[in-house]
């Protein structure tokens, strides 16, 4: 109702089944009077942008499997499998691991699933990186992921 924006964290699973959420805030921002472009939604998963494919996984993994099976173990979920972490680095999977073009193109798919994005956070954290890992990866991300991005957006440029 005050037209504020809608930040959506997606930690597991996939992400377009977060599309009702993101629907009925536009619905209800549109029925409380504001237009499409005054309604930003963003995305928050977890995530790493590596030189390529398999060095981000190589990285990531292993950090990423020892936290969330520390998390789990306090909340009761089981161990992490690298079954379950391949599946959630899929295309429609939420991590947003990978190589800039493979991070860059599925950015471009979560926003299409989810009717528009105009803002995404990597959760890079939790995986236990160091900090040369991190600083590549922003690097990575500003310099290669938005420009491929806002080069091959279908409608309005995400990440403005």
């Amino acid at each position: 109702m005050l037209g504020l924006p809608l930040m959506v964290a997606v930690i597991g699973g996939e992400t377009e089944r977060f599309r009702p959420l993101v629907d009925l805030y536009r619905k209800s921002g549109a029925e409380a009077g504001f237009s499409p472009e005054q309604l930003r939604v963003g995305l928050h998963s977890p995530g790493y942008v590596g030189v390529d494919d398999q060095t981000a996984i190589d990285d990531y993994y292993p950090g990423y499997k020892e936290s969330w099976t520390k998390i789990g173990f306090e909340r009761g979920w089981p161990p992490v499998t690298r079954s379950q972490f391949d599946d959630l680095i899929s295309e429609k999977g939420v991590l947003v691991v990978g190589g800039p073009e493979t991070v860059a193109a599925k950015l471009l798919h979560h926003s299409e699933a989810l009717g528009g994005v105009d803002r995404f956070m990597f959760q890079m954290d939790i995986a236990g990186l160091t900090h040369q890992q991190s600083m590549q990866a922003i690097e990575l991300i500003g310099s290669k992921v938005i420009p491929f991005v806002r080069h091959n957006a279908k409608s309005r440029p995400p990440f403005n």
